[in-house]
């Protein structure tokens, strides 16, 4: 493979050289609309550059090198001008969703602001009004707004770059986090380069890609594995907001042929939703043609998924080696492992010896479960699975907790040295080698990493462990009338007669668009006899909400503890409540 990303270490300083080399060649595109004649803005390199100058000027008057700046935008080329402007200027990027109307996001994003000792906020004219309001509600009187689109508030002649090296702190990545504080990931600009390489390596890029896709900058996936590698590789990124594919998933499809989008990442639940919401009509209306680099990632990977999406869009030139199962985490940077350029990779596996942590062939007419490999873990990281209770190495086709150590491993929590030396510094009986400990469960099986879950999600019903992404999406599987989002989890059973707790009992929660009575308590039952019949174990309640009554983080991911805390609290509420 070619060395694709040039220049220095800082990402600032190979920016500036294909500003040097290539000032015409485009550098960002904001898909406004779909279709043919679906309006965009873009910028040049030059653009780019002016814009981001116009920043760092800013930033020149108002921080010191290594100060904190948070960034609150939606998702389009003004934050990237905001993000390179601070990398221009040698400051942390805390980047973090605009306030919305939901109390915890907002409350969040405060908490984030006292952790990161922020003084400074930037956004764009469209968020201004709530970021003000936000920082009035909150009495943030320490932090002063600053609006990046606005004319005038700085002159580019002004900005000077901060040299940076492999050390520098490039960005605090904010872990959503279901419970407690918000921890900020110590992500140095050494750490960017080397995660970018690593991923440009194992998908084999001859030459970068063109990124592109709807994950909002806030998340790691979107940030970190989309605009970054496409600023380091002096390609283009095209941006299109969360809210445009929700309302019209059709719409990131057209985005890809139409812009010539060749990489482009999404979590499962995403393909589950273009193959339930694209009219087949409409099918022939795309070019995925392409596509090359389909990333599934952020969410447990499922064959079925990837399956029925290939065979609905194959009609629009997609193909299902275009799919690229990935694993990776914020603590990493982001990226850890995948192998492109071939089918995905399944195991069909025995359900109840999976539920023992052995990964063995599925056996004829016993309960099983396909499990997606996540490629081959990068030869510049070293990958280890462990006993999560004694930290031992397993052997493979042995389920235990994943551990990571290399140049992509994150610096680790932001003044919280008691978190970051548990995460951070794990090591095996008799090894003083210092390994990252994801809390996820994983296995090594002929030479590859397959991802079984998280280790703290895992649920021990009447012996059987089961994994909550399971049951989910079994459920969702044979109900359609389901939506995309449901939480399972365990509360513990009545008492015993010696007045000791019960043993825990699975409680499933699950968001519905139906309202009448009687269609509520009937699927209520159908789920728990798919529970009973798929998994061996008995459903103790059904609980089904209306759309968004799981809660979810600023991710999109699902709030398990939370939603297990709001039905303990409200008393066990029945069935179809």
């Amino acid at each position: 493979m070619r060395e694709w990303i040039r220049g220095g270490t800082g990402v600032a300083e190979v920016v500036l050289g294909h500003v040097e080399r290539t000032p015409e060649a485009l550098a960002v595109v904001d898909v406004l609309g779909s279709g043919p004649d679906g309006p965009s803005a873009s910028w040049t390199y030059g653009d780019l550059h002016r814009r981001a100058a116009t920043v760092a000027a800013h930033l020149r008057e108002r921080c010191a090198p290594g100060d904190r700046v948070m960034l609150l935008y939606p998702v389009n080329r003004h934050f990237v001008a905001a993000f390179l402007g601070c990398l221009y200027a040698g400051v942390a990027a805390v980047v973090v969703p605009p306030p919305g109307g939901s109390q915890v996001q907002r409350r969040r994003a405060g908490a984030v602001v006292a952790d990161a000792g922020v003084r400074l906020a930037l956004t764009d004219s469209e968020s201004s009004r709530a970021v003000r309001d936000w920082v009035a509600e909150l009495r943030l009187s320490e932090v002063d707004v600053t609006v990046t689109d606005a004319r005038d508030y700085a002159d580019p002649a002004d900005w000077r770059l901060v040299r940076t090296d492999e050390d520098s702190l490039a960005l605090l990545q904010y872990t959503s986090g279901s419970t407690g504080s918000p921890k900020g990931v110590v992500v140095r600009h050494g750490h960017l380069a080397a995660n970018a390489r690593a991923f440009g390596a194992a998908l084999g890029w001859s030459t970068p890609p063109r990124f592109g896709g709807w994950i909002p900058m806030f998340h790691d996936m979107g940030l970190i594995m989309q605009l970054v590698p496409a600023l380091l590789a002096g390609t283009a990124d095209v941006l299109m907001t969360p809210t445009a594919f929700i309302r019209d998933p059709w719409s990131w499809l057209d985005a890809i042929g139409r812009y010539g989008i060749t990489c482009s990442a999404a979590p499962n639940f995403a393909y589950d939703l273009c193959v339930r919401r694209v009219d087949p009509e409409r099918v022939a209306e795309l070019d995925l043609s392409g596509w090359e680099y389909a990333i599934n990632a952020s969410e447990p990977v499922r064959m079925a998924t990837m399956t029925d999406f290939a065979k609905r869009f194959a009609a629009a030139g997609f193909r299902e080696r275009s799919f690229v199962p990935l694993y990776g985490l914020a603590e990493s940077t982001v990226f850890t492992s995948a192998t492109a350029d071939r089918a995905p990779q399944v195991v069909r596996v025995d359900d109840v010896a999976l539920g023992r942590g052995e990964f063995t062939a599925a056996r004829p007419g016993a309960p099983a479960r396909s499990v997606v490999s996540c490629g081959a873990p990068v030869s510049a990281a070293e990958v280890r699975v462990v006993d999560p209770d004694t930290g031992a190495p397993l052997p493979p086709n042995r389920v235990g907790e994943i551990w990571l150590r290399g140049d992509s491993v994150a610096g680790g929590y932001w003044l919280n040295e008691a978190e970051t030396a548990r995460v951070f510094r794990a090591s095996s009986p008799g090894d003083p080698t210092e390994f990252l400990r994801t809390g996820d469960l994983g296995v090594h099986h002929d030479g590859e990493l397959y991802v079984i879950g998280r280790l703290k999600e895992v649920l021990i019903v009447r012996g059987r462990n089961l994994y909550p992404q399971d049951v989910e999406h079994e459920l969702r599987a044979r109900h359609p009338e389901l939506g995309n989002v449901g939480a399972a989890f365990c509360v513990p059973a009545g008492g015993t007669t010696e007045g000791e707790p019960g043993p825990d009992e699975l409680v499933v929660a699950h968001e519905v668009r139906e309202t009448d009575p009687e269609r509520l308590a009937a699927l209520a039952v159908a789920m728990k006899v798919t529970v009973a019949r798929e998994f061996g174990v008995s459903a103790a309640d059904v609980v089904l909400v209306p759309p968004g009554g799981v809660p979810r983080t600023s991710s999109g991911k699902i709030q398990r503890s939370l939603m297990r805390e709001r039905y303990l609290a409200r008393g066990n509420a029945g069935e179809g409540e």
